[in-house]
């Protein structure tokens, strides 16, 4: 069985991630991009399924750390005989697939493991596996359909029952690297990397990415982490930013609450540029800005709420029956079937993070301001009809309070847009609708009696999401309506100091099972407090949220607190932009 969630850390090149376990071992890895078939698929199997090993072969304790503001990770294993290193880390910038490992030497002797066991097609191609010498240095290659892996280093492990394995000894002072690449089956072996001069690289361009950050509060650690998390699930060459490196992380263990998130969400990727741009970053939000006009361009008509990484639009959803699911959580699905579903709030962030780029100065294109006026103008035709919502629900449409607002935000943004930056539109018309959608939640979606807004028109029942109205500009933090709001939030989705999305209970996802407390809602709470005025409530609950981060600072979708373990996909941007926006609302707040 796989680790628990949070024993893994992630390690990037900004086209793809993997998943290395505290153990030593590469359960999740897709190449060459995120949204690739997996090569190693343990996580959702078993060792069977495809991982790479590197640790201590007995008895040992671990520890772990990121060198610096980097993605490349350190862990140090100590036994009764010694100490070793592994420095694990997927170089930038050479346009390769790459996943370096080495092994240093500490202290005493250690008898350490290796592992090279590939699948393809999701751990379940067994590729035909040979050793060759190229110029001289030995390799090992394994191929199948249109992938090859290539295995690299001073000593390779030979085969085993299906798997290439060996056991040795490591004594003070050993170095010993190893790589795997990824090439299309049909090229030929590439050069061999120069590890210490990519290494000191990728350090080096994460580091001064890292000093960019102009968020100076008191969780700047966290922030900054963060940030390097969401840029490492940013793709350097299209600009798309997936929502998770990984697939179908159970939200209830056992359950079938299995989901698919490594692709391009607009609202998930309008957060995470929010997220960015509150902190400095521009060059982003025209890589981004980019990667949207190429995705949506076409028919206002046929916007989809996410695409693949490149701006592919075709992500049937299917199962995996192959795969024993993580903790038996099936089934295991890749793709999304939401991408068909109408989500009525996505065009509202979208609007919002591009204002949010214009009042920073990033200057506007022709073609970026043509094709938002015309995804206004589209909405405007049919802003009123129901949709699934940010939840992404399988139920019936409804509408939903959330959707509602994001309908009235991109109003505003595009009136904005017109009275503040200059740009052409019929802002009388948008300008109307915003001040009718406006007036329409005021009155459908809030319940006077306990003076709270609603999940959606139909129902009393209180929704996380509405904690986000503040944040969107559509009201006051501190407005009566707003704090009778944050107490019902409380009163029916608070569990141990963390809030669930809403109540499953309620049916109105239209899908079996329950889950655990969804982190994001509760950064948004953190948010709401600051905006409310509830500084030492806030900072309290921060407080309390960062504990759930793991040892390397990362945190996945939701959280159990009866068992303290995470779930969900993992690492979430979702969360982490989340945790960015609830501390610069702390520092907003904070006197002087």
């Amino acid at each position: 069985m796989a680790l628990p969630i949070e024993d893994y850390a992630v390690i990037g090149d900004t086209a793809t991630a993997a998943l290395v376990g505290r153990d030593g071992s590469v359960d999740w890895l897709c190449l060459p991009r995120f949204d690739s078939h997996a090569c190693f698929a343990a996580l959702l199997g078993d060792p069977r399924n495809g991982r790479w090993l590197i640790g201590p072969a007995g008895e040992h304790t671990s520890a772990r750390r990121y060198v610096g503001n980097s993605a490349v990770l350190e862990s140090t294993y100590t036994t009764p005989t010694g100490v070793v290193r592994v420095v694990d880390v997927m170089p930038v910038g050479d346009g390769r697939a790459d996943i370096v490992r080495r092994i240093e030497g500490v202290e005493g002797t250690v008898r350490m493991r290796h592992e090279w066991v590939v699948r393809f097609g999701y751990g379940k191609i067994r590729p035909w596996v040979s050793r060759h010498r190229i110029n001289g240095t030995p390799v090992i290659t394994a191929v199948a359909g249109p992938d090859k892996l290539i295995l690299r280093g001073p000593r390779l492990p030979v085969p085993v029952d299906g798997r290439h394995a060996d056991e040795f000894e490591v004594r003070a002072g050993d170095e010993l690297t190893f790589a795997t690449t990824w090439i299309p089956s049909h090229h030929e072996v590439p050069d061999l990397l120069a590890f210490d001069e990519r290494i000191a690289h990728t350090v080096a361009v994460s580091e001064a990415w890292a000093g960019h950050c102009s968020y100076a509060g008191p969780y700047r650690d966290e922030v900054v982490r963060s940030l390097l998390t969401l840029r490492l699930m940013t793709h350097a060459g299209t600009g798309g930013i997936v929502a998770a490196p990984t697939t179908s992380l159970p939200e209830d263990f056992g359950g079938v609450r299995n989901w698919d998130y490594r692709y391009c969400w607009l609202r998930d990727a309008s957060l995470t540029l929010e997220a960015l741009l509150a902190c400095g970053y521009r060059l982003e939000a025209r890589l981004w800005r980019d990667w949207l006009l190429r995705a949506v361009a076409g028919d206002p008509g046929d916007l989809q709420i996410m695409y693949a990484v490149d701006g592919s639009r075709d992500l049937p959803e299917r199962e995996l029956g192959h795969l024993a699911g993580y903790a038996g959580s099936t089934p295991v699905r890749v793709g999304n079937g939401a991408v068909d579903q109408r989500q009525t709030d996505v065009l509202g962030e979208v609007m919002m993070a591009l204002e949010m780029a214009r009042d920073q100065r990033v200057p506007e294109t022709e073609d970026s301001w043509a094709l938002q006026r015309t995804l206004v103008e589209h909405l405007a035709e049919h802003w009123d009809e129901p949709d699934h919502g940010l939840w992404e629900i399988r139920g019936e449409p409804r509408h939903f309070t959330h959707s509602r607002v994001m309908v009235w935000v991109a109003f505003d943004r595009a009136v904005k847009a017109v009275e503040e930056h200059g740009c052409a539109g019929p802002v009388d018309r948008w300008r109307e609708l915003r001040d009718q959608v406006r007036e329409e939640v005021l009155v459908k979606g809030f319940d006077s009696e306990r003076n709270t807004f609603t999940q959606h028109y139909e129902t009393t029942d209180v929704d996380a999401s509405l904690l986000v109205l503040p944040a969107v500009g559509f009201i006051a933090g501190d407005d009566p309506r707003m704090l009778g709001t944050i107490a019902a939030v409380q009163e029916d989705l608070m569990v141990d100091g963390l809030l669930y999305r809403y109540r499953t209970t309620s049916g109105v996802d239209g899908v079996p099972g329950d889950e655990h407390p969804f982190l994001a809602c509760s950064f948004w709470l953190v948010n709401a407090y600051a905006r409310a005025g509830l500084v030492d409530e806030a900072h309290a609950l921060m407080r309390r949220l960062l504990r759930v981060l793991n040892d390397v600072g990362l945190v996945s979708e939701e959280y159990d607190p009866v068992r303290q373990r995470m779930a969900g996909n993992f690492p979430q941007a979702f969360s982490h932009l989340a945790l960015v926006g609830a501390a610069i609302a702390l520092e907003e707040q904070a006197p002087g």
